[in-house]
């Protein structure tokens, strides 16, 4: 096997793996077990091909045989097998909780192979290097994400469906709006391709409107204040499994796409697109922040949270600066582990309510019976604020320091004032699910859904915290290769 077939192996064997069990629906154990066979041989080959990338460069594989830009070309350079790898370790612990938990719809025989194409539709995005073929990726997961919400348990899971499917729909008409302005100005959808002459002739009229529709694009998808509005009532309904991947890794489409319009498609315009990405995750911190804190529902809580960490993620790429991009690499790894565990925990919480249910009224003081998930919601929580020894403090460290390198200090103020409010709202639905006492013949059920694959992500983060080094000398290189686009577009091209 040729090393540049490591770039289409992670979105292949999910696929097969979603074929497979679609025909073994009649034997549910055996489906579940071949779909996490499948997630896992994705998971390795998606490291192999990080591995590869780190110490060969881009890796390209050109469908059809065709040469670029011609054909669709995919590429595993290091940013999109960072991606890849940390999108994968979180769907593969998504995989687990489903297995352990007691919701019905993870009894459906549609739920496992859904849950491999929203795998294989996500990694698709990260490794396309064609702006149409990025579209296509980007529908396959909607229809995954939209069905897997519409099969809650909760019976508001249909209608955030609907709204998730519409504000999507909307999405994509902006997104092939953009799509067809630059192919109208310089005829052509290969990512590389348009990056050459886009530095070349940025003149075109239709180049504004695209570079605008294409930040609404992502910003709707990565959730960015003011373009947030669909988001806590569909992470909220979905089932805890599904939700968990949705508010940690999915959103992270748009921090990836950001990523490639400052340093690749968008060189001449990338000044000013990151005082605008600065401005926006200045404004969804102290928003997202402020709202977490005045939630009633733990679920709802840290989905507004995702909002406010998304904000300093966008804060250090509006830095621009090589050690902002790392320390923006570093805290969006960082919130996927951590969003996903503490999702986790909070359902894990709520299936062990007398009511089902993620709201503080019926989840108030019921945690003194579950002192190991509160110690697992613990430390999540000082991660998720950026109090040592677990990777959140590592992760507002270096975006500290580079905000200081960077002389931003206005900036810096704001992010430092904002993230007391991080420390805030996980304080209160502490104390009030595991400190308050709880209301008079208030009942329990026994067991709930097993806390293995939150107490996976939460020991990986405190690893990550306790030994960061592998994360940000990994940080560190796609900062650099970012930078430097050419090599990029080199590999794509060939010799």
């Amino acid at each position: 096997m040729r090393a540049a077939h490591l770039v289409i192996l992670p979105i292949l064997i999910p696929l097969a793996g979603a074929t497979v069990g679609l025909l073994l629906w009649r034997w549910r154990r055996w489906q579940a077990i071949a779909s996490a066979l499948a997630l896992l041989l994705s998971l390795v080959s998606a490291g192999l091909l990080l591995v590869s990338a780190w110490r060969q460069g881009p890796l390209v594989f050109q469908l059809g045989g065709w040469p670029a830009p011609f054909g669709i070309s995919m590429v595993g350079d290091l940013t999109a097998a960072t991606f890849v790898v940390m999108a994968q370790v979180v769907l593969m612990t998504g995989l687990i909780y489903a297995l352990g938990c007691r919701d019905r719809c993870v009894s459906y025989p549609v739920f496992y192979p859904l849950f491999l194409m929203l795998t294989a539709s996500l990694t698709g995005t990260f490794l396309t290097g064609d702006i149409f073929n990025l579209f296509v990726f980007a529908e396959l997961m909607v229809i995954a994400a939209t069905v897997l919400t519409a099969l809650a348990d909760d019976r508001s899971g249909v209608e955030a469906a609907y709204k998730y499917f519409y504000i999507s729909l909307l999405a994509s008409i902006v997104w092939l709006s953009a799509v067809g302005s630059l192919y109208a100005s310089y005829g052509t959808l290969n990512m590389a391709d348009l990056a050459r002459r886009l530095a070349a002739d940025p003149s075109p009229p239709l180049v504004p409107a695209a570079l605008v529709l294409m930040t609404v694009f992502f910003m709707i998808k990565a959730a960015v204040v003011p373009f947030h509005f669909w988001q806590p009532d569909f992470h909220a309904a979905a089932p805890t499994a599904v939700s968990a991947m949705l508010s940690s890794v999915v959103v992270k489409l748009g921090v990836y796409g950001f990523l490639r319009m400052t340093t690749l498609l968008f060189q001449p315009q990338a000044e000013l697109l990151r005082g605008w990405l600065l401005a926006f995750g200045l404004l969804g911190v102290f928003f997202g922040g402020l709202t977490a804190l005045g939630t009633h529902n733990l679920k709802r809580m840290l989905a507004y949270s995702t909002l406010s960490q998304i904000g300093f993620i966008l804060v250090g790429i509006g830095w621009g600066t090589p050690p902002a991009l790392a320390a923006a690499l570093v805290l969006t790894v960082n919130h996927s582990l951590v969003k996903a565990a503490l999702l986790m925990l909070a359902g894990a919480m709520a299936s062990r309510a007398a009511v089902k249910s993620a709201a503080f009224a019926h989840l108030t003081g019921l945690g003194k019976g579950a002192p190991f998930l509160g110690a697992l919601f613990l430390l999540g929580g000082m991660a998720l604020a950026g109090i040592p020894p677990m990777n959140g403090f590592v992760g507002k460290l270096v975006l500290f320091r580079s905000g200081v390198l960077a002389e931003a200090y206005p900036s810096l103020a704001a992010v430092g004032v904002a993230g007391i409010l991080t420390l805030l709202y996980v304080t209160r639905a502490f104390q009030i699910v595991w400190w308050e006492p709880a209301p008079a013949g208030a009942k329990t059920k026994t067991g709930g859904d097993r806390l293995l694959a939150p107490a996976l992500l939460i020991a990986l983060s405190l690893w990550l915290g306790l030994w960061a080094e592998p994360l940000l000398a990994l940080a560190d290189a796609v900062s650099a290769s970012l930078l430097t686009p050419s090599a990029y577009i080199a590999a794509v091209f060939g010799p």
